[in-house]
């Protein structure tokens, strides 16, 4: 196969127009927006113009088939609401430009896909899901997003495309390229990252319900303040975690929501979202027994607990045919790398369920994604892309 980095590139900037921020090469493009249907739409074309078959199915997912059987590579073209131009996107381009160059040469067989709603609009890589088995279509149909959008009628825009099922056993294995979306890479000057395991998450809703009551007139004493009583939850578990966890665990608590959330009112509810990642299993069930039960002992001082259902993805270790197909790909390069974890979800979780995986990181500039200001250096972007190719011709 000959890659063409030029028309990689060329690519993979067309398809940064849709859902230009104006901030620099950021981009607007949740799922199921204008900006994410019309690039899905542009993307259809050009795996057609690959010789791709191009199928959809009922969640937006958008697959260019090659003939059976053959490597799956891919990764997602929605953003994040304020996101940058390379999170998802160079993966599916990169697969693109595979393919294209598979074709010129006659093979190996390659197809291509952008899973939708990974960013999390409605869920956690709920396109990926869906079409994993790893969440039901009906399920998934009842979620909501953070403007209390459903997602069965934000996927009504796929249906004017026709939409079928398209069977993972028409794959022999997924390969999965990404910005690291961290600083290691950039920080060592190392310019490859061989992914050895996704980290699991879990993802937990917390209410604290206390007393709402007037401000000024209530004795500091006899409130039930059920912001304190998040902050006091969050001191306490900081402490608590710390013999348990490792430099490679993390934690956050977001989604704040207070009642009735106004300066003169002492908050009557503290409702928040707390999300925890580890990859290894038994310490990310160790830190969900100490958030239960230290949420509990703090509703012993005078507040009703109640939590929300628990979102699980186990950690995911890649595969090792796979995964030895990019290592000797990057050793052929002479350029510095390193066998690493991901730190961030990927739609590579939900495909391990049906098939190998296996995931190739570039370097994100300073670390920083997620942002308008997220990019990558285009001679590592090449790079990673010459990799991934001569993998494939490798597991050719």
């Amino acid at each position: 196969m000959h890659i063409n980095p030029d028309r990689f590139l060329t690519s993979l900037h067309r398809l940064r127009q849709f859902g230009a921020s104006g901030h620099g090469k950021g981009v607007v493009r949740p799922a199921y927006s204008d900006a994410d249907m019309a690039a899905r739409d542009w993307l259809a074309g050009e795996m057609r113009d690959a010789g791709l078959d191009v199928q959809w199915d009922a969640m937006g997912n958008l697959f260019g088939l090659a003939p059976e059987p053959s490597l799956l590579i891919g990764s997602h073209t929605d953003s994040q609401p304020e996101g940058g131009w390379l999170d998802g996107a160079l993966g599916v381009m990169a697969g693109l430009e595979i393919a294209r160059a598979a074709r010129d040469a006659g093979g190996p067989p390659v197809s291509v896909v952008s899973f939708q709603d990974e960013e999390g609009r409605f869920g956690v890589t709920t396109g990926s899901a869906v079409w994993s088995g790893a969440l039901s279509l009906e399920a998934a149909d009842a979620l909501t997003d953070t403007a209390g959008v459903s997602l069965a009628s934000a996927r009504a825009c796929v249906a004017p495309r026709e939409v079928s099922s398209i069977d993972p056993r028409g794959f022999k294995g997924f390969l999965e390229m990404h910005i690291e979306q961290g600083p290691v890479l950039d920080d060592a000057r190392e310019r490859l990252g061989i992914v050895t395991d996704i980290v699991g998450i879990r993802d937990l809703r917390i209410t604290f319900d206390g007393q709402q009551n007037h401000a000024g007139t209530t004795p500091m004493a006899l409130r039930r303040d059920a912001a304190q009583a998040m902050m006091q939850f969050n001191a306490l578990l900081c402490e608590r975690f710390r013999n348990v966890v490792t430099p490679q665990s993390v934690w956050t608590m977001g989604h704040i929501a207070l009642h009735p959330n106004t300066p003169s009112i002492i908050p009557g509810r503290a409702t928040f979202s707390m999300q925890w990642r580890d990859g290894n299993l038994d310490r990310l069930e160790h830190m969900e027994r100490i958030i239960r039960d230290t949420a509990r002992e703090i509703g012993e001082g005078g507040f009703d607990v109640t939590f929300g259902p628990l979102l699980a993805l186990d950690p995911v270790v890649m595969d090792a045919g796979l995964r030895g197909a990019l290592e000797a790909a990057a050793r052929e390069t002479g350029a510095a790398w390193r066998a690493m974890p991901s730190g961030a979800l990927h739609d590579a979780t939900n495909v391990s369920r049906v098939m190998p995986v296996a995931m190739l990181f570039v370097p994100s500039i300073g670390g920083i994604s997620h942002a308008f200001e997220e990019d990558t250096r285009e001679d590592d972007l090449v790079l990673g892309l010459r990799v991934l190719g001569d993998a494939v011709a490798r597991l050719a």
